[in-house]
């Protein structure tokens, strides 16, 4: 074994050092001042009973956590965050892939129409939502306009607890198709046309070389787009503060509506930021399985 060339080697690296960290801390340093810093900030607050006012608090170990677990607002609030991000990743992962199989081929007018479509992404959600309260409004808005005009019985919508849940989901699925449409048109057009020739020789049928060559050839695509539509959907705030607050009776608090609630309404800063942590909690979690499970199917 020849110990003066591992050692050289590893002077080598050590010497390289500071030039590597000179490079990497731009970026290091807004990751620990915006990112790192704010979460250890936050698992601390959550064993502690801040009120978001006094300027002195407690330690009081786990007892936001026990409270929590024995309060039913936080399990109908994480039931509402699974109905919510169900609701919206569903959606918008196989429409956002139906209406880039319709444009993957130019045709007049193609463009504009892309660009309509991609509108509500990069419009401020609540512009959107205000929008979206006019169009459900129970008396005179569009939604019950056209279901009137179908025969269909008026709904509603964002005033009732039965509805309102499905109101927001609408809401924010048609914001984010745009978005996952661009991403699965890129993807579309690099699967290479050699692949669906040598399935046509082969005898398969359009449906065939759609689940065979097209599902497995942008499937890195829909796993990037799952993980970003989850995380959105956890993250939404800005649609169910200006739809609904919350209501009607709790039916649209998710567990991050619950964390403003707890923290900026009832100045219960320890709850609240034991709130974010069990978020931050199920949000790893869900990665890491999501991450799992695509060992299977995404190919790369």
């Amino acid at each position: 074994m020849n110990l003066s060339g591992t050692k050289r080697k590893f002077k080598k690296r050590y010497d390289r050092l500071p030039t590597v960290l000179l490079f990497i801390l731009p970026a290091l340093i807004p990751l620990v001042v915006f990112w790192i810093y704010p979460i250890c900030r936050s698992i601390y607050l959550s064993f502690t009973n801040w009120d978001f006012i006094s300027p002195t608090y407690k330690i009081v170990g786990f007892k936001n956590y026990l409270s929590l677990f024995k309060n039913p607002r936080f399990f109908e609030a994480l039931w509402h965050t699974v109905v919510f991000t169900a609701g919206t990743l569903i959606p918008t992962i196989v429409l956002g892939l139906v209406l880039a199989l319709l444009l993957v081929r130019s045709f007049r007018g193609s463009g504009i129409l892309k660009f309509i479509l991609f509108s509500p992404w990069i419009t401020p959600t609540v512009a959107i939502s205000i929008v979206w309260t006019w169009i459900f409004k129970a008396d005179g808005g569009i939604a019950n306009t056209i279901l009137t005009a179908l025969g269909a019985s008026p709904l509603k919508w964002i005033s009732s607890s039965d509805t309102a849940m499905l109101s927001v989901i609408i809401v924010t699925v048609w914001k984010s198709l745009g978005y996952a449409m661009i991403f699965y048109l890129s993807a579309l057009e690099k699967v290479p046309g050699e692949l669906y020739e040598a399935g046509a020789l082969d005898g398969a049928n359009k449906v065939q070389q759609f689940f065979d060559i097209t599902l497995p050839s942008i499937s890195p695509t829909t796993f990037f787009l799952m993980i970003i539509t989850m995380v959105n959907s956890l993250q939404a705030y800005d649609q169910i503060q200006v739809l609904t607050q919350g209501g009607p009776s709790g039916s649209t608090r998710t567990l991050l509506y619950m964390y403003y609630q707890l923290g900026f309404q009832e100045f219960n800063m320890g709850q609240a930021t034991a709130v974010a942590v069990i978020m931050i909690l199920l949000t790893v979690a869900l990665s890491v399985l999501q991450f799992k499970a695509s060992e299977k199917w995404v190919h790369y």
